[in-house]
């Protein structure tokens, strides 16, 4: 696992845009509105998730997940690009892509089966 797989994944997503504007992340946004972030030399990225998630995320696998900074309902989530499951980096990126596209753009993508 690495980053040639998460971008495989995440470029698959509708109307993904890589911003370049830091100097050690690349940002995914869909319509104007950020979801991810990637940092190629650490192989990590910081991706949007609900509160919830990221704390159930963080209690089930700490080498994995680590907490980032939340503002109101969201919470980011840092993820070890090394270590995770593929298929369960899918679902999670497809989920933090829903959560900021709109509505109509994420009917057009299932929800991850959790």
């Amino acid at each position: 696992m690495g980053v040639e797989v998460f971008l495989k994944i995440v470029e698959g997503l509708p109307e993904v845009a890589r911003a370049e504007g830091h100097p050690t992340l690349s940002g995914f946004r869909v319509r104007g509105k950020g979801f991810c972030y990637l940092d190629e030399a650490e192989e990590t990225i910081m991706l949007k998730a609900l509160r919830e998630e990221q704390e159930a995320l963080v209690s089930e696998d700490p080498e994995v997940f680590s907490p980032s900074w939340s503002a109101g309902r969201f919470a980011w989530v840092n993820i070890d690009l090394t270590r995770v499951d593929p298929e369960e980096l899918a679902e999670l990126v497809t989920e933090g892509w829903r959560l900021s596209a709109p509505k109509r753009l994420a009917a057009t993508v299932p929800a991850p089966d959790v």
